[in-house]
This record gives structure tokens, sequence and C-alpha cells, in this order.
């Protein structure tokens, strides 16, 4: 066996990708052969997904509520307006509207008839949004949807449900987790979890973030 072989054995086993990401990378090059996919597009769209849509940019929207009262005034007044003044677009449905959480009013959002979601804030959906069960019970009994998410409330504590549409999209304004009040922006998105801004979940609580 010659040093060279030897080298290229070891380094196949040393591969820090898994079986479905080699699986996937095969069919990318074989798609890429026959002239099937653009190798260009492609990179495109897997760097709007990394970097310009998905729960990140949702997050930095919350952390910048949370500490500026002003845009969060905006937000809750006009959602698509306010992300636009902060170099955001939102580009699936026509309007916006952030619904916010308090100590006596808890939101949800669904899509009784598919699966209407703001991805461009919130990136795809989750398989459970888009389930029949989820869509019905929701809207039948909200309490034991979120009982299901491991989310309790206080039964004074009322639950409003939102639904979705091709034209509206909605995102919750969660409540901020207390202990964070000399946090930074940045530091403060961290906290925000994507299930806390469709109100199936809570941000999470300020010692779960390492300093």
């Amino acid at each position: 066996m010659s040093d060279d072989h030897k080298h290229d054995h070891d380094h196949g086993h040393g591969s820090e990708l898994s079986e479905m990401q080699l699986r996937v990378r095969a069919l990318e090059t074989i798609l890429t052969e026959k002239g099937y996919v653009d190798p260009a597009a492609l990179d495109s769209i897997i760097e709007t997904y990394e970097t310009k849509v998905g729960p990140h940019i949702g997050a930095q929207v919350v952390a910048r509520a949370w500490v500026d009262p002003g845009f969060r005034k905006a937000l809750l007044a006009d959602a698509s307006k306010a992300i636009a003044q902060i170099g955001l677009q939102q580009k699936v449905g026509d309007h916006l509207i952030a619904v916010e959480n308090t100590p006596t009013t808890h939101n949800m959002i669904v899509c009784t008839l598919c699966s209407c979601y703001p991805w461009d804030l919130l990136g795809l959906p989750p398989v459970w949004y888009k389930s029949a069960p989820y869509r019905s019970r929701t809207v039948k009994e909200p309490r034991k949807v979120l009982a299901d998410f491991g989310v309790t409330l206080p039964d004074e504590t009322k639950v409003r449900v939102w639904d979705s549409t091709a034209e509206t999209r909605f995102i919750v304004l969660p409540m901020r987790p207390a202990g964070t009040q000399d946090w930074p922006e940045d530091k403060l998105a961290s906290l925000v979890t994507r299930d806390s801004m469709i109100g199936t979940g809570f941000p999470k609580a300020a010692n779960e973030v390492s300093a």
C-alpha cells in the first residue's frame, strides 16, 4: 500500500459529514452534472436561509423591542413598517402583525387552512405547525395544546389565538425574561426561541445563557 493511498483512506474515515450529508452531497453532484441544478442558485438559497431569513432574524426584532420602547410601540402599531425601518423587509404576505404577551394575555399563532407563516423572520415552519392536529386543536383547546409543549399558564391568563392567512402573518412579542435589565441587545436575542415567537414556548431564562 502506497503512502498516498493510505493518506486518502485515512482522510475519508476522518470526514465530519454525516451519512445523510454525504448522500445529499452525492445527489447534488449528480443533479449538477446532469444540468438540473445550478450550483450558484443553490449557494444563493443556502445563504438566504443561513443569513437573511430564520428565527435569528425574528430574535433580533424581539430584542430590539425589549430595549427600545419607541421601536416596540412602532412594532405593535405596524410591524411591517417597523421592521423595514431597521433594514428588514417582509416578503411573505402583505402585512405583518406583532402581538404582545403580557401577564394577563398569552398569544398563539396558527394557520387553520394550511401553513401560512412569517418564514422570513422565523425560518421554515416546523412540521408540527403544519399538522392537522395543531391547526384544529389550537383553536378548540389552546391550553391543552400549550400543555403539550410544556407551557402552563395561570388560570387568570387569557389565551388568544391568531389565525394567519396568505395576506397577514403574525409574530408574538414574548415577555422579557427577568434578570436581564442590563443585558445588551445581542445577548437578549440569544434568549429568544422560535417557539416563543409562535406562542408555543417561552424565551430562555437568563441563567440558561452563558455569560
